[in-house]
């Protein structure tokens, strides 16, 4: 994720009489890590400082708080690009689309039926991490992202969040608004259709061309990957337990061996990223209790929950629950969980 993700994080802290020096340190990071708005660091350790930072204060709604810091020009050089989108349902597309440009652990999907739309987002770390914090520090950037480009009067019909509710939700419906929901099985926000068409303020048709040419060449040169498109096909097809290699070939529309050539190209194989997109969902999934293990397993394809379990075994060397209590723990060393120093 780009440092800037983090942007007032030093100065959050400070408030809430925290030394940002010492919980950076506890995480492996530095303050120097976070001069440079464009400099990648590993996701996960960003995570266990937000969710380090919220319980040294103790401040539940640390993330949220932090996201009120945040501004459009946080997301990198594709702001400029979201600037220019006709409406909010290309801003939305152009965020989802391109999102590994400003943060590839974070994950966003838009979905509609009848008046509906649902943006529900997740992040993916790579190992246990708790994602609570950084969950909240998202859903806030987010609407923020959304007032920013149609009216600062804009709020969600609803904000759904995975964890638990807080001892004092004050914060969250004063960012969310009044409907606000914890102990969901998904994390995100639900809105009228009609505010996908919503015009973006600042949009400027005569500088379209020239702000997605900028895309092209200077943001996001290349992307996406057909290795990437083929993972967002396997994605789609792993829950009703049909991605096998003639089923995404078709849905590319192409045949099996010319899709394995193009991988191969790229130095990529058809089992790799099915087990590597599998592996994705596991974080999308497993650390939310609202899913059961065999249900986690149906999700990801499996026919039963113990070839999911000897899949995960090999992948991860622990077993699925296991994996679930670490990452709800945030595995974090017993000192760092506890406040005590280190």
């Amino acid at each position: 994720m780009r440092t800037a993700a983090l942007t007032g994080y030093a100065d959050l802290a400070r408030s809430l009489g925290l030394d940002p020096t010492e919980l950076l340190g506890d995480v492996g990071l530095t303050l120097t890590d976070l001069d440079t708005p464009d400099r990648w660091i590993a996701a996960a350790p960003a995570a266990r400082l937000l969710e380090l930072s919220a319980r040294r204060a103790p401040c539940e709604d640390f993330g949220v708080r932090l996201a009120e810091r945040r501004r459009l020009g946080s997301l990198g050089p594709i702001s400029v690009v979201l600037r220019d989108e006709p409406d909010l349902r290309s801003a939305v597309d152009l965020l989802i689309r391109y999102e590994r440009v400003y943060n590839e652990a974070l994950h966003m999907r838009l979905h509609e039926h009848d008046e509906l739309a649902r943006i529900t987002v997740w992040l993916e770390f790579g190992e246990p991490a708790p994602a609570g914090q950084a969950l909240d520090l998202v859903m806030g950037a987010v609407v923020g992202i959304i007032r920013a480009l149609i009216g600062n009067d804009w709020a969600p019909l609803s904000a759904s969040f995975a964890h638990p509710r807080p001892r004092d939700p004050a914060s969250y419906r004063r960012t969310f608004g009044p409907g606000v929901r914890f102990d969901q099985d998904f994390t995100g926000l639900e809105l009228l259709v009609r505010d996908l068409v919503a015009p973006v303020l600042t949009s400027d048709a005569s500088v379209r061309p020239y702000s997605r040419q900028f895309l092209d060449d200077v943001v996001a040169p290349g992307y996406p990957t057909f290795a990437t498109q083929v993972s967002e096909t396997v994605e789609l097809l792993l829950p009703a337990g049909r991605c096998s290699l003639k089923t995404v070939s078709r849905y590319l529309g192409m045949r099996p061996r010319a899709l394995q050539t193009l991988l191969a190209e790229d130095g990529h194989s058809f089992s790799a990223i099915v087990h590597a997109t599998r592996a994705r969902l596991v974080e999308r999934y497993l650390p939310n209790d609202g899913y059961s293990v065999t249900e986690v397993s149906q999700l990801l394809g499996f026919g039963a929950p113990s070839a999911f379990t000897r899949w995960f075994q090999a992948r991860f060397g622990t077993s699925p629950s296991e994996w679930r209590r670490n990452a709800r723990a945030g595995s974090l060393p017993a000192a760092i969980g506890d406040g005590q120093a280190t």
